[in-house]
């Protein structure tokens, strides 16, 4: 149950992209035992070992692909994630990881093999074969390269070899467990010699492609699926100006110089789109003549706006200056019953020094006020206070 268990964490792990998770996953993961055992026991001859081996290699693989299927078959689950799609095709640094994991056989850590299982049952839950196909293939990768570096280990350490009762019989299984593993050897080396040349071949592909662009020629739709090592082809797709039979031929002739002798280089080419850059170039021109008269008209505005709020300002100390004299009139006629008549100005008066204006009222008094100069005098005090002002002047007329 426990490569069940693991296989469902790693399944959790690659929905979510955690890498955190599938680490977990490895570390609780069974599966990595059988492969070894595979490896051990034709490294000392031991068939009942590769027997029960393989046996278990077989169980814990289908409860992992039957696991990760259900898993996957609910809907929520279904999208393929950055993480699935990084194990549906198999990769030389694949290889890498499952000789480092063959040869830290001490540590017996599922390195690499949860992932592309999980993988496959995502695959087989959505019905995309292409998908299942590729993690499985990348997973019997692991798994051989895991046991070769098993076997390679047990010779090196010159494990004894299982001895037999039958001479006859030991021969017999000795002869099937080289055989056997001289195919191992062998298709592990193909598989990696193929994944070694797959690899330098797309990252040739993307050096040329790297240098097109940085020649000036404007590629768009660059995917993966350009760079195709079985018909050992490169696709670009060129957008703009066409290009020239000249700058055609001589990007096929640097081919070699890539590496990529014998590859044909497929370059798609758009409409003639002349017309419709003058059209772009055109709009780009009437936006910024646009652009330049709206600045223009902002900072009209802003001019605007700026004499406003001066006249507001210099409106402001205009008010703050005026007299209530409405107000001021008829406090003074209660205050004041023998005033006939008041009125009020500013006075702009100068010594040709210096220039001071003064708040003026010319008070006018009834005839029957017998002292007209007392009452003047209580008058500028009144307004002095009234107004808060410390220069005012008060005529009788």
């Amino acid at each position: 149950m426990g490569v069940s268990f693991s296989i469902l964490i790693a399944s959790i792990d690659l929905n979510i992209s955690s890498p955190a998770v599938v680490i977990g996953a490895m570390l609780i993961s069974p599966l990595m035992g059988p492969i070894l055992g595979v490896g051990l026991s034709i490294g000392i001859n031991d068939i009942d070992t590769l027997k029960r081996s393989l046996i278990n290699l077989g169980v814990m693989i289908g409860l992992s692909l039957a696991t990760s299927f259900i898993f996957f078959l609910i809907p929520l689950f279904r999208e393929p994630t950055p993480e699935i799609l990084a194990r549906t095709a198999p990769d030389v640094r694949d290889v890498f990881i499952a000789i480092a994991g063959g040869l830290a056989l001490i540590i017996a850590i599922a390195t690499a093999l949860m992932p592309p299982l999980c993988t496959a049952g995502f695959g087989l839950a959505t019905g995309n074969l292409s998908y299942f196909g590729g993690a499985m293939f990348l997973f019997t990768i692991n798994t051989i390269f895991i046991a070769l570096a098993t076997f390679v280990i047990v010779k090196f350490l010159r494990f004894p070899m299982l001895k037999y009762i039958n001479s006859a019989k030991r021969k017999r299984i000795a002869r099937l467990a080289s055989f056997v593993a001289l195919i191992v050897f062998s298709g592990s080396i193909y598989m990696f010699f193929n994944l070694f040349q797959e690899n330098q071949f797309k990252q040739s592909a993307k050096h040329l492609i790297k240098d097109v662009k940085e020649s000036g020629i404007s590629i768009i739709d660059e995917v993966d699926e350009n760079i195709n090592y079985q018909n050992n082809s490169v696709k670009i797709v060129v957008y703009g100006n066409k290009l020239s039979k000249e700058i055609k031929d001589s990007w096929i002739a640097k081919l070699p110089d890539y590496g990529l002798t014998g590859t044909q280089l497929i370059i798609h080419e758009g409409l003639d789109d002349s017309d419709l850059r003058n059209d772009v170039k055109n709009l780009t021109d009437l936006y910024v003549q646009n652009q330049k008269i709206i600045s223009s008209r902002d900072e009209s505005i802003k001019e605007k706006e700026d004499r406003i709020k001066l006249l507001e300002t210099e409106l402001t100390k205009f008010y703050d200056t005026q007299i209530p004299f409405t107000q001021i009139s008829k406090e003074a006629q209660i205050n004041y019953n023998g005033l006939s008549n008041l009125s009020y100005a500013k006075m702009v008066q100068t010594n040709f020094s210096t220039t001071d204006t003064i708040t003026v009222f010319n008070a006018k008094w009834y005839d029957s006020v017998p002292n007209t100069k007392i009452q003047e005098v209580q008058l500028k005090k009144w307004l002095k206070t009234r107004l808060n002002l410390d220069t005012l002047q008060v005529n009788n007329y």
